[in-house]
């Protein structure tokens, strides 16, 4: 951790009076050291955090920490506060505060590094040096682990009277409980003793607290020590002769994953320990996660989940005794949590197997806390993204059948009627019904993995029958819309019936597939199906009929949509709207228009960032140097998520630089009348478009216009006070900061 906090970045008299000073204080410390280029869009980050969960922890310890993209390192910045600060501890203030800094991209080796840091905060001597030690460059080593612990406690503790009770009873009071958990009780007096010689005042109420075995976390408030504890935990530290132990398989995590999950992981572990269970915890964190091995989950008696975050793979744990809480109750009490979770399985207490657990892919996915409107977005989605290859595939095999026979190939016979090897024509139409076919798939499959994403494999059969006729009546895309959502809500509806249990094991199998594909069907041919219909030949007769004015704010509108989220919901909202067009024999020439001119504007933001990379590029990081790069690439081959990394480095300057950019494509495309039958290819299908050299023009131009645009804000940003443009050599020092405002 050498590279990752020095003296220069310890402030032991820490005088801010809220977590927002605090937080500020110590960044500014990293804003004069480099570690961080734009102090106040870092406390933003900062602040962001904090909104999700308080990072306070019992025993006097303030942990604020994010990812940030103006982080150009991993950094850690120690202060020490006398008075306390509040960051929403159950036992009151914190005197520790570690701010830690991770950047958006750091790699797995330092964010490892600060997991084990994490750890350590678990460590009563670890906390109680760190309140003992009397000069920054000794904190900083004590911290970087080049000094241990015990050397130095010999320094005099910082604060004086009532400042240095509190820390002085944190400490004797959490040295006692460690010696608890490490002896059972029975070295206890020896770890309050240690307390003793840092605060002989408060070693008698670190005694006290260390006869109790318990493994919780000590909690303690100014000028007292006192320790959370239950009676069950010492029951629980004296396994039965002969039997083997209790075991314990837990998975930790937090929304940052940096401090929260390593933390928690540590307080179960030495819990686990003191009460005699054999205990095994997964971290996922943002180092990545090694999956605990089966065999372990297997023989376990009992699950702790302590996470704010989905449980990645949950359904593994399916059908144990499972205790699940946030992941604060992880660090603060792991003794009732091991007691709890040891009281369910003597109950005989299971959670669901993994067969009712596993939920519906959309829940899988996410939380189950989600809104209709979140969920409803995430099932069209999901039908989309399984329809998108067939897209792909069956568009360029039409393309190419016109490319090499004509536009006068579609009335070829079927090749199985009439085939020349040696004939072009023959190789045109083979690739041109290839294509036809794959797209007959599209809106059943749109349809049945819309039922998928909502009730799982046995919406599939109502939802791809449900789209197939929708596809057989001409209701076309809305058609597919509308038939998976009922065979999802069918679906769903059906398995609400309590069914007798004979009939139980032939329900995903017969009865199920079979009453809900006959009312889907019904609903789609008598119900809703002609009324879809009729709106779809609407839409697409009005799309026929635009020309001049209308086809131009047509194209800017789609252009907008393709570059707002660049490869999000809006943006697939725009691409599924205009592959429907032409997911026909013979689309009409609005069709083609409107897939130009989305095709034209997706490829703008990737390509202008790789420009603008190119041009300017002292106004961005390396590692943005290194994606402009990979960015030609993607832009050219019309893969608009090339662009991400720098959105989400600088959303504001980049995401509207590059809508203006996407609408000035689709406009100039629509306005040129080029056409497009292939969905997908970039610049490697420009042979199959109308008016070629004109919509190049019109990428040209939108690159161009995104391009001087962000050079222009990122340059406006380099300029201004307090600020930087987020490039390596950008840095503000602490004189140059803005006024203090509330992040």
């Amino acid at each position: 951790m050498s590279d990752m906090i020095t003296a220069d970045l310890v402030d032991l008299d820490l005088s801010a009076d809220t977590k927002e000073a605090a937080a500020r204080a110590l960044a500014e410390r990293m804003v004069a050291q480099g570690r961080v280029t734009d102090l106040e869009g870092f406390l933003a980050d900062v602040a962001a955090r904090e909104a999700q969960m308080p990072t306070g922890l019992d025993g006097g310890i303030g942990i604020p920490h994010c990812r940030s993209a103006h982080v150009t390192e991993p950094t850690l910045a120690f202060g020490r506060s006398a008075a306390g600060i509040d960051f929403g501890a159950p036992d009151g203030p914190a005197d520790l505060i570690f701010l830690i800094a991770a950047p958006a991209g750091a790699d797995d080796a330092h964010l490892t590094i600060l997991s084990s840091l994490a750890r350590q905060l678990m460590n009563a001597d670890f906390t109680s040096a760190l309140r003992a030690v009397a000069d920054a460059e000794t904190a900083a080593a004590l911290i970087r682990g080049d000094e241990k612990p015990s050397a130095a406690r010999t320094a005099e503790p910082a604060g004086e009277g009532a400042a240095a009770t509190a820390s002085a009873g944190r400490t004797g009071a959490a040295e006692g409980a460690a010696a608890g958990r490490s002896a059972g009780g029975a070295g206890a007096g020896e770890g309050a003793d240690g307390g003793a010689k840092a605060a002989p005042d408060a070693a008698e109420g670190a005694v006290s607290a260390s006869q109790n075995t318990a493994a919780t976390p000590v909690a303690a408030s100014a000028g007292a020590a006192a320790v959370t504890t239950t009676g069950r935990a010492q029951s629980a530290s004296a396994p039965d002769s002969g039997e083997r132990p209790f075991r314990i398989v837990a998975v930790t995590s937090c929304p940052t994953g940096i401090a929260h999950t390593y933390m928690a992981a540590e307080s179960l572990e030495n819990a686990g320990r003191a009460a005699g269970v054999e205990l095994v915890v997964e971290t996922q964190g943002s180092a990545g996660f090694t999956r605990l091995d089966p065999e372990a989950i297997a023989a376990a008696d009992g699950v702790i989940f302590a996470h704010d975050v989905p449980v990645r793979d949950k359904d593994r744990f399916a059908g144990k005794p499972t205790v699940d809480v946030g992941v604060k109750a992880g660090i603060n009490r792991p003794a009732e949590l091991i007691d709890e979770v040891r009281e369910k399985a003597a109950r005989g207490e299971t959670s669901a197997p993994a067969s009712a657990s596993a939920g519906t892919p959309v829940e899988r996915a996410g939380d189950s806390t989600e809104g209709y409107g979140t969920k409803l977005r995430k099932w069209l989605m999901s039908g989309v993204s399984y329809m998108v290859p067939f897209v792909a595939a069956g568009g360029l095999l039409i393309a190419l059948g016109f490319a090499i026979g004509g536009y006068k190939i579609k009335s070829a016979p079927s090749v199985m009627d009439h085939f020349v090897w040696t004939q072009t024509d023959s190789w045109a139409a083979l690739m041109f019904q290839i294509g036809a076919v794959a797209f007959g798939f599209l809106v059943p499959v749109l349809a049945g993995y819309i039922a998928y994403g909502m009730a799982d494999r046995p919406g599939l059969v109502p939802g791809f029958v449900g789209g197939m006729i929708a596809s057989t009546i001409n209701a076309g895309f809305l058609g597919g819309l509308v038939a998976g959502l009922l065979a999802g809500g069918v679906v769903l509806a059906i398995q609400k019936i309590d069914i007798p249990a004979v009939l139980r094991g032939i329900m995903p199998v017969v009865v199920i597939p079979l009453i809900s594909a006959a009312i889907v069907g019904f609903l789609m041919f008598v119900v809703v199906g002609k009324p879809i219909a009729s709106a779809q030949k609407g839409m697409t007769d009005w799309l026929n009929g635009l020309s001049g004015t209308n086809a131009v704010l047509l194209g800017a509108l789609l252009g907008l949509m393709m570059c707002f989220d660049l490869g999000g919901p809006v943006n697939k909202v725009a691409y599924t709207f205009a592959t429907a067009g032409i997911a026909v024999s013979n689309p009409s020439d609005s069709a083609m228009k409107i897939m130009a001119a989305v095709m034209a504007a997706g490829m703008v933001p990737p390509l202008a960032m790789a420009l603008a990379t190119t041009v300017r590029g002292r106004l961005f990081t390396p590692t943005e140097r290194e994606n402009g790069k990979a960015a030609w690439v993607l832009g050219a081959s019309f893969i608009s998520e090339g662009a991400i990394p720098f959105a989400a480095a600088d959303p504001l300057r980049v995401i509207p630089s590059s809508m203006v950019g996407g609408a000035l494509t689709g406009a100039l495309s629509m306005a040129f009348g080029a056409t497009l039958r292939a969905p997908h290819g970039g610049i490697f299908v420009v042979p199959l478009i109308g008016n070629p050299f004109l919509y190049l023009v019109a990428i040209a131009a939108g690159v161009c216009a995104t391009t001087a645009l962000v050079v222009l804000l990122k340059g406006m940003r380099r300029q201004s006070p307090g600020s930087t443009s987020g490039g390596p050599a950008d840095t503000t020092t602490a004189k140059g900061t803005k006024q203090p405002v509330a992040a």
